[in-house]
């Protein structure tokens, strides 16, 4: 005899693969499906066992999605501000599992210096929400994003792991935008923040034909932002979001409106224990023709993670998201997608063996790529003369896993010059790192906290020693733990090995940061910068990513 759980966890389940399937239909207009604690749907009826996967269905930050289906692929975009690249595409085969594919945007060209940390800064600019799509008939990916609110570029690539270009700037911002290939092949992109607008580009994609406002968000909603433009069943619909805690969807039977609005979501229960509503984000639909709607949730200190839920439609054209229990489901039953194909882990060892970085990496801002190679380890020169960690450039950085992951890089420190800072740190607008300074000829391994910004993202502090060992030998291995459970009072742990095997602490534990203005979650950086000059190396043989 089944266990209440399990049939509880049985029946969450396979309701949408009902629904998606056709087998039950949902009233006209109805915001949500849901089934109660029994595993029993309104009307009593008890459900089958099916597999299911866990949201989020990938535990790193990830914002501001855009998600497509090209063939048999999957394909997800997401913001990165001042990292470079910007732009990373992730890239899945079943909407469950994913994998670093490549990034849209190969260098942060947005005519400004401050990008390469070159006579100023560009914390939280760059790579906000922006569009991702596929155009079939010249069998061509775009990228389009606004940067500053001023100005908005075109990229393209004729493989999304391929060289992608940037072929145009408009001088108009589509904030927020979401792209749209019509039947006809024409290219549509929806745009802004509480009045949403609708733009034509030309037969090229490159730039603006037509730009009209077609929507004026309601005083009782406030705004509405985070637009992605579908099409389905003779009706246009603009995707947006509330900030951060609703979903909304406008539909017309023309790009140029006018739209009526509908709810989707408001204040729905989180699948992450202490995480944020699921909002933002986009919809695909799978070979099946099942949809499903991938959106994010606040989880900070981490980040904003993405999650999935399958959509269902009304019979009279309205999405709607099917939850679990009154809220977005912990777990659902796997997509209906039969694939031999698999991905390469997000996590894991990287030893540096091709001069080319696996796109799991981004630098804070440009880099300076004179002062790096890989294939023989990463080797980093100084590439910047400053006492801030925020002003050093070729600091290279990775997602944290969630909820909890360790990193651990070895490191030969042999040809540092004095004055040189070389390690690893927990990189956000609140700091800390463990690394190996050489002075007047002497290492130790230190531990340094309190490197902090403020609200313009300056450098309030450069960070306070809070303590030390004396190393030799060249080579040392250098360790951070981190809990990012989403909440206040998360922590990160700093140890150090001169043998690979046994680790002593260093310091004591640093609390991360959870506020959400930074907007990027906590990153691994890797770093080596010189207080006195230039000159000075440091060689990453191996870095490692593991969970508990």
């Amino acid at each position: 005899m089944l266990s209440t759980r399990r049939w509880r966890r049985w029946a969450a389940a396979l309701v949408p693969l009902l629904l998606a399937g056709g087998l039950m239909a949902i009233p006209a207009g109805a915001a949500t499906v849901d089934i109660d604690q029994q595993g029993r749907l309104a009307g009593g009826t008890t459900l089958a066992p099916a597999s299911t996967y866990t949201n989020p269905v990938v535990w790193q930050d990830f914002a501001d999605g855009d998600i497509i289906r090209v063939g048999d692929a999957y394909y997800y975009s997401a913001s990165t501000m001042h990292y470079s690249p910007g732009a990373p595409i992730l890239r899945s085969y079943d909407l469950v599992n994913w994998e670093y594919a490549g990034h849209s945007v190969p260098r942060l060209d947005f005519d400004s210096s401050a990008y390469d940390l070159n006579g100023g800064r560009a914390y939280v600019k760059g790579i906000w929400a922006s569009a991702f799509n596929y155009r079939p008939s010249n069998s061509t990916y775009y990228w389009i994003g606004c940067t500053e609110f001023n100005r908005t570029y075109v990229y393209t690539a004729s493989a999304v792991d391929g060289t992608w270009t940037k072929r145009s700037r408009i001088n108009n911002c589509y904030y927020d935008a979401g792209l749209l290939i019509d039947d006809n092949d024409t290219m549509y992109v929806a745009y802004g923040n509480t009045t949403i607008s609708v733009a034509q580009l030309s037969a090229d994609g490159l730039s603006q034909v037509r730009s009209q406002q077609v929507f004026s968000t309601p005083s009782s909603v406030g705004t509405l932002e985070g637009s992605r433009f579908y099409k389905r069943g003779g009706y246009y619909y603009i995707w947006t979001t509330r900030p951060a805690n609703g979903q909304y969807v406008l539909r017309s039977t023309s790009p140029w409106g006018p739209y009526e609005m509908r709810q989707v979501l408001l204040n729905m229960p989180s699948p992450i224990p202490g995480g944020g509503v699921p909002h933002q984000g986009g919809l695909v639909q799978t070979q099946n023709g099942a949809w499903y709607y991938m959106a994010f949730v606040d989880a900070y200190p981490g980040g904003r993670v993405p999650v999935l839920a399958p959509i269902s439609w009304s019979s009279d054209g309205w999405p709607s998201v099917q939850t679990v229990n009154g809220g977005w489901g912990a777990t659902y039953p796997k997509p209906n997608i039969s694939t031999t194909k698999t991905v390469k882990s997000v996590i894991g060892p990287d030893t540096f063996t091709t001069s080319a970085l696996d796109p799991r990496w981004e630098w804070n801002h440009n880099p300076d790529n004179t002062k790096w190679s890989s294939g023989s380890g990463l080797r980093l020169q100084t590439a910047t003369v400053t006492t801030d960690l925020y002003n050093a450039r070729d600091t290279l950085t990775h997602r944290i896993q969630g909820p909890s992951s360790t990193a651990t890089i070895e490191l030969d420190y042999s040809a540092m010059a004095d004055g040189d800072r070389a390690g690893l740190a927990m990189l956000r607008d609140s700091s800390a790192w463990i690394g190996v300074r050489r002075d007047n000829g002497a290492y130790r391994v230190v531990m340094t906290d309190n490197l902090t910004m403020n609200s313009s993202w300056q450098t309030t502090s450069t960070g306070s020693e809070a303590a030390s060992a004396a190393v030799s030998g060249g080579r040392i291995w250098l360790r951070v733990n981190a809990d990012i459970h989403p909440g206040s009072g998360r922590q990160a742990r700093f140890s150090y090995s001169t043998d690979g095997t046994n680790f002593t602490v260093l310091g004591r534990a640093f609390t991360l940061n959870n506020a959400w203005q930074f907007f990027m979650g906590y990153r691994f950086g890797i770093f080596n910068y010189a207080t006195r000059a230039l000159g000075g190396a440091v060689t990453v043989r191996r870095f490692d990513l593991t969970t508990p």
